[in-house]
C-alpha cells in the first residue's frame, strides 16, 4: 500500500472514531479533500485490514455512509466494562415485532398482527420511539395504513451492513404460513418471521 493510500486510511479511520455515528461518504470526502470513490476504496481497504489483523473494531458500511463499530464477540465484556444490563429494555414483544419487520419489510401493523395474533400497536410504538423501525410509505389500500421498515440503527444494533446480510429466515425452522395469512393488498405473505433471531438482544418486559 503507498504512503498517501495508508495516510487516507488512517485519516478515515480518525474521523468515523471520533464521530461515534455514520458519516456520509460524500461529507467524509469533503472533510478529506478528496473524491468520493478515494473515500469508498479507504473504507475498503480500512474494511479488510480490521477483518484481517485481529482487532477489536470493524467498519460498517450502510451504503451511503460508514461507521467503526465494535466486533460482536467483544459484547459480553464492553457490557461488563459499561455496566450494560443484557437486553436493555426491549421486550420479546418488541424483538418479535422486529424480527417480522426485518424479514418482511415493508409491513403494516396490521400484518404484524395478523403473525403474531395480538394487538402489537405498544411494541410498533416502542421500536418507532428507540428509532429501530420507520415509516417509509403508505400501503395503497383502504385508509392507506403506514409501512414500516427498518433503519440504520437497526443495522448498526445488530452488526449489520443491509438486510441482505440477515441469515436466511429458512436456518429458524420457521414453518410456511403462505397460504395461511394475506396482507390488506390482498397478496401473499412470505413465511412468518422467526422470534428467536432477535432473542439475544434481550427478552425484559
Amino acid at each position: 500500500m503507498e504512503q498517501d493510500e495508508i495516510q487516507l486510511c488512517g485519516a478515515l479511520e480518525a474521523l468515523l472514531f471520533a464521530a461515534g455515528y455514520p458519516v456520509s461518504y460524500e461529507r467524509l470526502a469533503e472533510v478529506m479533500e478528496t473524491d468520493v470513490e478515494s473515500v469508498r476504496a479507504a473504507a475498503a481497504r480500512l474494511c479488510d485490514s480490521c477483518a484481517k489483523s485481529g482487532r477489536g473494531i470493524q467498519l460498517i458500511d450502510f451504503g451511503d455512509s460508514c461507521q467503526l463499530c465494535t466486533k460482536e464477540e467483544h459484547i459480553n465484556r464492553i457490557r461488563a466494562l459499561l455496566s450494560v444490563k443484557r437486553g436493555g429494555n426491549l421486550s420479546r414483544a418488541s424483538l418479535e415485532v422486529l424480527a417480522i419487520i426485518a424479514y418482511h419489510q415493508p409491513v403494516t401493523k396490521s400484518y404484524i398482527e395478523q403473525i403474531r395474533g395480538i394487538d402489537s400497536t405498544y411494541a410498533v410504538n416502542n421500536l418507532t420511539d428507540k428509532q429501530l423501525i420507520e415509516v417509509c410509505g403508505r400501503l395503497d389500500a383502504p385508509g392507506r395504513p403506514a409501512l414500516y421498515r427498518t433503519n440504520e440503527n437497526f443495522l448498526r444494533l445488530f452488526g449489520l451492513s443491509s438486510i441482505v446480510d440477515l441469515p436466511p429466515i429458512e436456518v429458524f425452522g420457521v414453518p410456511d404460513t403462505t397460504e395461511a395469512i394475506a396482507d390488506e393488498a390482498g397478496k401473499d405473505t412470505p413465511d412468518a418471521a422467526p422470534t428467536s433471531a432477535m432473542d439475544d438482544i434481550g427478552d425484559t418486559q
